[in-house]
């Protein structure tokens, strides 16, 4: 893997999953960030849900359900998505955990890895 930013890492990460998630929905989330700490990579994705989501979520019948249509997407696609990761971070992911937000259109990724990413990363000093 060699000398790598840690920030460069987290952006890689972060364009990747744009990609990902554009080509199983058809739209990306409005942003994305993502945080190394330690052995754990946390991602957290602004505005994704689409129009449809969002007129359902204004509904109380319609918020589980849109939560459960995420929540079945993600465990369809885990293997894709701890692919991802393994292959930027040169690590293992242990294991993967998602939530969404239908209030706020927010969703949070979290990877847990084999080894301590940010020991292997080396932290840009200015």
């Amino acid at each position: 893997m060699g000398q790598v930013v840690k920030s460069h890492m987290e952006s890689t990460i972060s364009e990747a999953y744009i990609k990902f998630l554009r080509g199983i929905l058809g739209r990306g989330p409005k942003e994305t960030k993502t945080y190394i700490i330690r052995d754990m990579v946390i991602v957290r994705l602004k505005d994704v849900l689409t129009q449809e989501e969002k007129a359902l979520a204004h509904t109380e019948r319609g918020r589980p359900l849109v939560k459960q249509m995420r929540r079945i997407l993600r465990e369809t696609h885990s293997v894709q998505t701890e692919e991802i990761i393994s292959t930027i971070t040169g690590c293992q992911v242990i294991s993967s955990h998602s939530d969404i937000s239908t209030k706020l259109g927010e969703q949070v990724e979290m990877f847990i890895l084999d080894c301590d990413l940010e020991k292997k990363c080396k932290v840009k000093m200015e």
